[in-house]
C-alpha cells in the first residue's frame, strides 16, 4: 500500500503510524507529486497529530535524539526520495535502537547522514549571508534555498533581532518567516513582489557596494574560492553581487 500525504512533517510521522498499525506502506508519497502505481494501491492518510506524537517520541526515545534530527533535516530536503529513505531508515533504526548511528555507512543510514549535512551545510551558509533591508520599519530579507531550511532560520535571526519585526522569504518555495513581539510563524502561498525600500535604505546598500568594491585587493582575487564560499545561485538576493 502507498500512503499519500500533505507534506507535512506531521503527515509524514501519521504516514509512519500507519505502516506499524494497520498495514505496511509499499511506498510514502506527497499527495500533489503521486503518479498512480498499476502495482500498488493507494491511501490518503489524514495528518493526525496524536499519532505523529507518538512516533516523534518513539524515535527520540527509542533511537535517540540525533536520529530524530536527522530524520527532520531530511525531511527538510529536497531529495526527491526523502520520504522513503526516512521510511527505510526508521524500520532499521527501530530494529537496531540506540546503536543504529553507529552503523554510519549502512545502506539504510548513509543516505539519511549525506542529506542531513548537505541540509546543515546549506542553513549554516545561510545564517552567514543571509541579507536584511529595511522597508516601513521592518527588516526583509529574499532567499531561495536548495532545501526548505526557514524553519531551521526562525530561533536564530529571533534571538538576533529580538527587539526588530522581520520577515524572511523563500521567493522558490512562496514561504515567509515573521516575527514580531518575540513570536515567529510560518505562511506559506505567499507572493512578495515590488518591494520598495527607503531613501535610508538604498543610501545603505549603495554605500555597502562601495566598502565591498573598496576592501577588495585586485592582486589577491580569487573568483574560484569566492565562489566556493558563495555559490552563484545564492548572489542574486547578495546586496553585493547585485
Amino acid at each position: 500500500m502507498d500512503y499519500l500525504y500533505d507534506g507535512t512533517f506531521e503527515g509524514l510521522m501519521t504516514c509512519i503510524y500507519y505502516h506499524y498499525k494497520k498495514g505496511k506502506a509499499t511506498g510514502i508519497y506527497v499527495i500533489s507529486n503521486y503518479q498512480q502505481s498499476i502495482v500498488y494501491q493507494s491511501e490518503i492518510v489524514e495528518t493526525d497529530i496524536l499519532k505523529a506524537e507518538i512516533v516523534s517520541d518513539a524515535i527520540n526515545r527509542l533511537i535517540s535524539k540525533e536520529a530524530y534530527v536527522h530524520v527532520y533535516y531530511c525531511y527538510l530536503s529536497n531529495d526527491a526520495e526523502k520520504e522513503n529513505l526516512i521510511l527505510d531508515f526508521l524500520i532499521f533504526a527501530f530494529k537496531y535502537g540506540r546503536n543504529t548511528m553507529n552503523f554510519y555507512t549502512h545502506e539504510k543510514v548513509l543516505p539519511i547522514n549525506e542529506i542531513y549535512k548537505r541540509v546543515a551545510r546549506e542553513e549554516h551558509r545561510v545564517l552567514g549571508i543571509l541579507r536584511f533591508s529595511e522597508i516601513g520599519g521592518i527588516l526583509y530579507a529574499k532567499y531561495s534555498p536548495d532545501n526548505d531550511i526557514s524553519i531551521l532560520l526562525a530561533d536564530h535571526f529571533a534571538d538576533r533581532y529580538k527587539h526588530e519585526k522581520f520577515i524572511i522569504y523563500d521567493e522558490k518555495r512562496k514561504k515567509v518567516v515573521v516575527y514580531a513581539n518575540n513570536n515567529w510563524e510560518i505562511k506559506e502561498n505567499i507572493n512578495i513582489d515590488d518591494i520598495e525600500f527607503s531613501i535610508k535604505e538604498t543610501m545603505i546598500q549603495k554605500l555597502w557596494k562601495q566598502y565591498f568594491t573598496d576592501l577588495a585587493i585586485k592582486e589577491r582575487k580569487n573568483i574560484n574560492l569566492q565562489f566556493q564560499f558563495v555559490p552563484s545561485r545564492y548572489r542574486k538576493n547578495m546586496t553585493e553581487f547585485k
